[in-house]
């Protein structure tokens, strides 16, 4: 059997990383639009800090979301590449967006709190961390291709 380019639990953490930082950066950055759009002064200094204390403090945390929508989202995608191969890639993106999608409205549903995630309060926002999390699973799907046989 041929080599992977990745073991799958590196592409695993590659993939989760890159939608959590990705989610943070678009959550941080959503938040702040709404803010200024009620009049909040928010020059370039306050939105890089804020974008580095949510890389710390709400991309652990995202992180843990996508993993576990990850664990079961990438592998019936893998199920369904292996019949549809041409488009492997388009089945992991679409099934971490939707994985994700399931897990936040999940979270929203069990949690105390109306909204887990600020962004996911209007279909603009719930989009793009779909968007984030599909960019991941589609990255899963190129590392842990198999290479082509000689």
């Amino acid at each position: 059997m041929p080599r992977r380019p990745a073991s799958l639990i590196t592409a695993f953490i590659y993939a989760v990383l890159l939608a959590a930082v990705l989610g943070s950066i678009l959550q941080t950055q959503y938040n702040l639009a709404m803010l200024q759009a009620l009049g909040a002064p928010l020059p370039a200094a306050v939105r890089l800090r804020a974008t580095g204390l949510d890389l710390l403090g709400f991309a652990p945390l995202f992180a843990v979301l996508v993993g576990l929508a990850f664990v079961f989202a990438l592998p019936a995608a893998a199920w369904l590449g292996r019949l549809l191969l041409p488009l492997r890639g388009l089945l992991f993106a679409l099934a971490g967006a939707l994985a994700l999608w399931l897990a936040m409205s999940l979270a929203n549903a069990l949690l105390p709190m109306p909204t887990l995630i600020g962004a996911n309060r209007s279909l603009a926002g719930t989009l793009g961390l779909m968007a984030c999390a599909g960019l991941g699973a589609w990255l899963f799907a190129r590392l842990s291709r198999p290479l082509a046989r000689p």
